[in-house]
């Protein structure tokens, strides 16, 4: 209720949806102590606090701290989150999993990892998985005084299986068969002097308490188990904000093996985001060089020879410092979006130095020497070339100025794109006719 209250006196906030704990048809493995708050939000032209994301999820951080202390907050989208948890387990960007077996050792180890990762800029919402605050009854038997009054252990433990149930029999009704089990009263479970009197039998037939055969207490316990690769297992999930993904994680392994390295026994990896980036980075490992090759072939088969093939293909690396220079520009990582872009960029270039290439040979095919035939086909093909770059550029340029939902993903495509069609054009107009005439000197 305090949260609500708290977003929906942000004049940019429309209503605010709570939805707590476990849903009986769940969509997500969350734990009985989270809660997702869904903000419906004003449109953009109407806010005032901040004009970006960004700058309303700080100003919802800052008020939700001072009114609800002692809470982790982490800001997603709804379709986002949701997909992280599909993906990884995760609701956050990136996530770092523990594994080991001692769960003090481990929530240590988180701790260290959240102190460690804030301090990296760009990490936001840092939290570790909660594990513990379950207060739990433990018994554990006393074996001198089992000895002396003689009970042996196992007949104490099955005493206290009561407080769980035991099972006494069936009840069959037609063709089902019901269990039937017995256990302690509710009150009586949760009192732990009502467990101490709990009789048990000795082997004299006399009766003596619970309490005086085992020492009962509560004690602080893990409220969940998380189990992976045949260990237990604790989460320090996190967003990231402001830089790419891969920057932050490199630095924070570096930071990490500083200051935060795991026990012997104990070993850590990173899921979410980046292990998607990775799967991404070595599929385009793969992709990128077999689809150069296939454009070289098919420019090969195109002319019957090698070197026309080599002048078209020299737009490739061209469009390529195009479109590094326009990221750098802007400011934007090289993301998998971006080598997408790279890679759609790669067909235009081609295909306009195929175009000036193309009308070149036909002119010389019908007897013009070498420079008549690279004039008179540059001339005939500058408005086509152009044509087809400022199509593909200008249809780019609302994704490369996108702000709303994803234009992380459209800005990086479209920058590629415009930047290196800039560059390749200018080889195309200016330097392949002169570098064709020059190699083609010797061609009679």
């Amino acid at each position: 209720r305090q949260v609500e209250r708290t977003l929906l006196k942000f004049p940019e906030v429309v209503s605010v949806v709570c939805r707590t704990g476990h849903a009986e048809i769940a969509i997500d493995p969350m734990g009985i102590n989270m809660t997702d708050v869904y903000v419906l939000l004003k449109p953009r032209r109407d806010w005032k606090t901040g004009k970006t994301r960004e700058e309303l999820v700080a100003a919802f951080d800052q008020a939700l701290k001072e009114s609800v202390p002692g809470a982790g907050f982490a800001y997603s989208q709804p379709i986002e989150m949701t997909t992280n948890d599909l993906l990884a387990g995760i609701t956050s960007d990136l996530a770092i999993h523990v594994y080991g077996h001692d769960f003090t050792v481990l929530r240590r180890s988180a701790e260290q990892i959240t102190r460690t990762l804030r301090k990296i800029p760009g990490a936001k919402d840092v939290r570790a998985e909660q594990i513990a605050g379950l207060d739990t009854m433990t018994i554990s038997v006393d074996r001198a005084w089992v000895a002396r009054n003689g009970v042996d252990a196992k007949t104490v433990m099955d005493a206290v299986a009561a407080l769980g149930g035991i099972a006494v029999g069936d009840v069959v009704e037609g063709g089902t068969r019901y269990p039937v089990r017995v256990r302690l009263s509710e009150t009586a479970r949760h009192d732990i002097a009502s467990v101490s009197a709990l009789p048990i039998r000795t082997r004299a037939g006399g009766v003596v308490p619970l309490g005086q055969l085992a020492h009962l207490e509560i004690l602080p316990a893990p409220s969940q188990v998380g189990r992976e690769r045949l260990q237990r297992r604790i989460t320090v999930e996190l967003n990231v904000r402001g830089r790419d993904i891969g920057s932050f994680v490199d630095e924070a392994k570096v930071a990490l093996e500083r200051d935060a390295k795991s026990p012997v026994g104990y070993f850590t990896e990173w899921a979410g985001e980046y292990e998607r980036l990775q799967n991404a980075a070595r599929q385009l490992a793969v992709v990128v060089p077999i689809t150069l090759a296939l454009i070289l072939v098919l420019l090969v088969m195109t002319f019957g020879r090698f070197r026309p093939a080599l002048l078209i293909f020299v737009n490739v690396p061209m469009a390529v410092s195009g479109g590094v220079a326009a990221l750098a520009l802007r400011g934007l990582p090289l993301s998998v979006s971006a080598a997408v872009g790279f890679i759609a960029l790669f067909g235009v270039a081609v295909l306009n130095g195929l175009v000036l290439v193309t009308s070149i040979e036909r002119l010389r095919e019908k007897g013009l020497g070498s420079t008549e035939a690279v004039e008179q086909g540059a001339d005939a093909r500058l408005r086509p070339v152009l044509t087809t770059a400022l199509v593909a550029s200008l249809g780019f340029v609302p994704m490369a100025l996108a702000t709303g939902a994803g234009a992380e993903v459209q800005r990086p495509l479209a920058t590629v794109v415009i930047g290196g069609l800039l560059t390749s054009t200018f080889l195309t107009l200016f330097v392949l006719p002169a570098v064709y005439a020059w190699l083609m000197r010797s061609d009679k």
